[in-house]
């Protein structure tokens, strides 16, 4: 049976990463896509695309009915479901099966024996493979901490740590409603935490004449909330004895479910132990690391088992190391909240592997993922593969969304992170101290300012026959104000330019970007400055910054009350804890907001009367909205 023509369930990176090897293999491709997708990259590359009607994810993309109607509508063949949504459901799965069409993935039934981890858990048992386990109905003192995780998902949703018993009930309920929220199933369980432990899993490919491959191991410790953030393959610092366990287990994992395709199963490592977390019935966000390594395209083998053909030959040792890092729409700086916004530029430095969601254009919503793209350094040695990453991701050109990638390079830097020093709770224990504020280069704004000044005085046809900067009042200088940043004095002294303590060595207008060339004691220092309405993009040698500008004048009308609670993104509102007039204390959940599949409590900052409640469940605002205010009591 050979694969003509492949509809790909899902959105984004995965999808493109999908057609990539479609279009290698002179497969047809076809895309389905929401509302709120409909200009992004993955649709426009698809030989063929139906929209599905709606932008939530429970309106689209989880619409098996829809989906497989566009296969039927396309003529596709086969259908591929990437990772998310609808990859895991077994009943998706059989309803492909049943409409003729090739379903590339496992089969319905090993979808459903690891799709429960409780499930799971029993089987592994089963077939030998070593599992943790606790009952939830007997916990005592002496099994803290435990983890809270959900049955039917994994991304750290639906996942709490319990370090008190008399904390349990809670983390339990709001697990079971994050699960639900993100998996349609609120099932939760619960095993003991192993916070020093490491996270690594197994690649493994099955084929439908009997053999399986394990196809080397993964480290993805380096967590934050129980979602990966950095990932790389092979697994450095393993014991022979650990990594011989943990592939032999992997085989035995996929040989009890008797399971096709591509896989991986997960464990967790601690020293010479290993432990059975999960299998994920499906590709994974991190499998880049191990194509690199090992020279293979999964996409392709996945194709080629759903096709009939056998896995050939052996899975050979890896070849040097390779090292990913999620990029997320987000801030760091404000508690990782989600971002959005319409992307101005994106730019990777040659030499490494970048599969993203988005092109210059493209907007970043409130509906989806906050993942934007993947970006993974290949190199000789795990040194390399390190350095190489950070350098790309210092040379990196991102505008129009804030990004946790200055994170990402702090957290590689980190002496634990070099030194392969590795465990799940490193961040959370960590970051405080490896996460520093990000120091803006303090010559950026001045290039910003001086760029603004020359096309300012170029583009006019009355101040292009006056030196830039001019001012009626020769001895002041010129000041240019952006957020966060000292103000920037600059004159215009014989037509040219000047910044105390700066040499402008030169100021090129040409185009779009305006390259600016500055020296400070002897060092010379290159930008590119792209310059809109309101904000200023600076590429510089010490990375990206986006520079706001300052108004003149502040708008009575954009003043907001004192005590108002404003929307930290855009985002859904999902309950409203409160009415105009309760009183609450400091603390008190106000509204719940849902954004990128996580959900956000807005608390009241102190205690006070709730007035000018604004929001409603189901209304979505934009980021900056006011959601209530907080009328502080006389004496409170």
């Amino acid at each position: 049976m050979t694969i003509r023509r492949v509809l790909v369930a899902n959105r984004g990176e995965i999808a493109r990463r999908v057609f990539r090897t479609c279009r290698d293999l002179g497969i047809e491709t076809v895309a389905v896509h929401s509302d709120a997708d409909a200009g992004m990259p993955f649709v426009a590359e698809a030989d063929l695309a139906v929209r599905l009607p709606g932008s939530a994810p429970s309106e689209t993309y989880l619409r098996a009915d829809l989906v497989i109607d566009a296969a039927r509508r396309t003529g596709a063949d086969a259908v591929h479901p990437g990772y998310g949504f609808l990859s895991e459901n077994a009943d998706f799965a059989r309803e492909v099966e049943k409409a003729g069409l090739t379903w590339i993935g496992p089969s319905p039934e090993s979808i459903d024996e690891m799709g429960s981890k409780i499930r799971a858990k029993e089987i592994m048992g089963a077939a030998g493979v070593p599992i943790l386990s606790v009952d939830v109905d007997a916990v005592t003192d002496a099994d803290l901490p435990l983890l809270v995780k959900a049955s039917a998902g994994g991304g750290g949703r639906g996942m709490r740590v319990v370090e008190r018993l008399e904390d349990l009930e809670g983390e339990l309920e709001k697990a079971r409603a994050e699960a639900a929220s993100a998996f349609g199933d609120g099932t939760v369980f619960v095993e003991p935490y192993l916070p020093r432990a490491r996270h690594v899993e197994v690649q493994v490919l099955a084929d439908t004449h009997g053999t399986v491959w394990a196809v080397g191991d993964r480290d993805c410790s380096i967590q934050r909330r129980h979602q990966k953030v950095v990932e790389e393959a092979p697994a450095p610092n393993l014991s022979e004895q650990a990594r011989t366990t943990l592939h032999t287990a992997a085989r035995a994992a996929a040989e009890a479910v008797d399971y096709r395709g591509a896989g991986t199963v997960e464990f967790l490592v601690d020293g010479d132990r290993v432990f059975f977390l999960e299998m994920n019935t499906r590709l994974q966000v991190e499998h880049p690391v191990t194509e690199m390594v090992h020279g293979i395209d999964l996409v392709a083998a996945q194709i080629a088992i759903a096709e009939g053909k056998p896995l050939e030959g052996e899975v050979g040792e890896p070849q040097g190391h390779a090292v990913e890092v999620r990029l997320y729409a987000e801030d760091p700086s404000d508690d990782w909240a989600p971002q959005t916004g319409t992307i101005r530029a994106f730019e990777f430095p040659d030499g490494v592997r970048v599969d993203s969601a988005v092109e210059v254009g493209s907007t970043v919503g409130i509906h989806y993922d906050a993942m934007i793209a993947k970006v993974i350094a290949h190199g000789p040695d795990r040194t390399t593969a390190l350095r190489t990453l950070v350098d790309a991701l210092r040379r990196a050109r991102i505008h129009g969304v804030t990004t946790n990638r200055s994170a990402l390079r702090q957290i590689l830097e980190a002496q634990q992170v070099q030194d392969a020093d590795l465990w799940t709770s490193m961040l959370e224990e960590h970051g405080s101290q490896w996460l520093r504020a990000t120091e803006i280069d303090p010559f950026a704004p001045v290039a910003a300012a001086l760029a603004e000044a020359t096309v300012t005085a170029a583009s006019s046809p009355v101040l292009n026959r006056i030196p830039a900067g001019y001012r009626n009042v020769p001895s002041q200088p010129h000041v240019r104000e952006y957020d966060g940043v000292e103000p920037v004095r600059y004159r215009s002294q014989g037509g040219r330019l000047t910044v105390d303590g700066v040499t402008v060595v030169s100021i090129d207008a040409g185009g779009e970007t305006v390259r600016v060339q500055l020296e400070t004691e002897g060092v010379t220092r290159r930008y590119a400055v792209a310059l809109g309405d309101d904000v200023v993009d600076v590429d510089g040698p010490e990375g990206s910054v986006s520079l706001r500008t300052v108004p003149r004048f502040v708008d009575p009308a954009d003043v907001v009350a004192e005590g108002s609670l404003l929307a930290p993104m855009p985002a859904a509102v999902t309950d409203v804890k409160v009415a105009d007039g309760d009183r609450v204390s400091k603390g008190d959940a106000v509204v719940v907001l849902e954004a990128m599949k996580m959900q956000h409590t807005i608390t009241a900052p102190a205690d006070g009367v709730v007035s000018g409640l604004a929001v409603t469940v189901g209304q979505q605002v934009e980021a900056g909205a006011v959601l209530a205010v907080i009328e502080e009591e006389a004496g409170a």
